[in-house]
């Protein structure tokens, strides 16, 4: 005769792959909703954009791939028609900044 231990065995959940589950759980992210930004905030934003040149120090805080992130270092690159900034091989389109300024070193 079998045992309730035994028997009880038959109806657990079967894990083929184990471990799986709480990997695909670490890899999975989690989105930000995008915030709206105020006309006066982004009229700021955009005059910042105008004073910065090639070369300069900034520090931008902007929206990628449903996150926020913020950037700090040296602009390589501008394109004023695009509305886009190149700083460490990241380029950002004005349009998705929340936050830049200027940093004085």
């Amino acid at each position: 005769m079998v045992n309730r231990q035994e028997r009880a065995k038959q109806f657990m959940p079967f894990d083929a792959l184990k471990g799986l589950q709480e990997e695909l759980r670490k890899k999975e992210i989690e989105y930000e909703p995008k915030k709206e930004i105020s006309e006066w905030v982004l009229e700021e934003i955009e005059d910042e954009f105008r004073k910065i040149n090639i070369g300069a120090k900034v520090q931008v805080k902007y929206y990628k791939n449903g996150k926020y992130k913020t950037i700090v270092g040296i602009v390589k690159k501008i394109n004023y028609i695009k509305k886009e900034i190149e700083i460490n091989e990241e380029i950002i389109n004005v349009n998705d900044v929340i936050d830049l300024s200027i940093v004085i070193t």
